[in-house]
């Protein structure tokens, strides 16, 4: 097997210095054109790759691109992570992945560790909890990325003020939980469980709020009883549904918060000898892969996630705008920096109607 041509090798045979290469290959000094031209011809005939990743740990300003997520074993994160990465190795840019635990002190310090990197852009995933001081940290990185040459993007989480340089990706949180639930009534469920999501984070205050109006629409009550979150966890959603089918409130449909709180449901719901959808209903939210693959496959709401994570670089990164689009007909773009996704329900097999004769849990 061939050793790969480095630096040196297209300097020796350019007879130029390796400063002088990364100089023509970076295009961020001036370099004389007889130069340029024979360090052009050695790395094509020596075949040479540029290493995107030596050339932004270099220090070479505007080769990053950092994302920083809660948890990178949730699909949910996962997924946006993936689409980040795929757009910025596009762009010729380095990506960094940053894991904040669910942290926000340590979400806010990795922002300052991109901004100390001079990451081209820094891409913050998932909901934001309800915090004013928090925000207020926030929005001052955002306008020193901006007055560095970086932007700061929200991906999946609220503003932190009209007057802050950020730029958003968002999707349509509440439509899909009112879609979802509507659907749930159409089949004659009146008694739905909301299950999981922690009570302070943007996100299930969101789906809390799409599933609240289709009830009030559909002339349903409102029943706190019926609401009980927690962690977007299976581990969550598999104790407190068993708590709940020992002696809880009755209820004959079950919407879990995201996919993987509906993997632990469905687990409670067998243990307990309840079939899914003959006995009760079960959808969840996000459409992960596991979806598709659960028996029975889950209803859920589908977010574009990779998208999402594509369209993160496309707004925040100089020329990146000419990769594909995987969904390019799922985004509308609003007005001032920012742009929002379309979710839809997936029907699969996890949802009947409710029998007449049928009471609820």
């Amino acid at each position: 097997m061939s050793r790969r041509a480095t630096v040196i090798d297209v300097a020796r045979r350019a007879e130029v210095s390796s400063a002088t290469v990364s100089r023509v290959l970076n295009g961020n000094y001036p370099v004389a054109r007889a130069t340029r031209e024979r360090v052009e011809e050695a790395v094509r005939e020596l075949g040479y790759v540029v290493n995107a990743h030596a050339r932004a740990l270099a220090g070479t300003s505007s080769r990053t691109v950092g994302i920083i997520v809660q948890d990178v074993v949730d699909p949910f994160f996962a997924h946006i992570a993936r689409g980040v990465e795929r757009a910025a190795s596009e762009a010729g840019r380095l990506c960094m992945v940053c894991c904040t635990h669910g942290d926000p002190r340590r979400e806010l310090a990795f922002v300052d560790l991109l901004h100390e990197q001079r990451a081209d852009a820094v891409v913050l995933v998932g909901g934001a909890h309800s915090d004013r001081a928090y925000a207020r940290e926030v929005a001052r990185r955002a306008r020193d990325l901006h007055a560095g040459g970086s932007r700061l993007v929200l991906c999946g989480r609220p503003s932190v003020g009209r007057d802050v340089p950020t730029l958003s990706v968002e999707y349509d949180n509440e439509g899909g939980a009112f879609a979802l639930t509507d659907h749930l009534l159409a089949q004659g469920h009146d008694r739905i469980l909301y299950l999981g999501g922690p009570p302070d984070l943007s996100t299930t205050r969101d789906r809390i709020a799409g599933h609240r109006r289709a009830l009030e629409l559909r002339g349903v009550p409102y029943a706190p009883e019926l609401v009980h979150t927690g962690a977007f966890s299976p581990a969550f959603g598999h104790r407190r549904l068993t708590e709940l089918l020992a002696s809880g409130p009755t209820f004959s449909a079950v919407f879990a918060a995201n996919d993987m709180v509906a993997i632990g449901a469905l687990q409670a719901l067998e243990e307990a000898g309840r079939r899914v959808p003959d006995d009760v209903s079960l959808v969840g939210y996000d459409d992960v892969p596991t979806a598709r693959v659960l028996r029975p496959r889950l209803t859920t709401v589908h977010v574009p996630l990779e998208e999402m994570g594509r369209q993160a670089v496309l707004l925040a990164v100089p020329g990146a705008a000419g990769t594909g689009a995987a969904e390019a007909d799922a985004w509308q773009q609003p007005a001032e920096g920012g742009l929002t996704l379309g979710t839809h329900i997936v029907v699969r097999e996890s949802v009947a109607a409710r029998r007449a004769d049928h009471g609820a849990l």
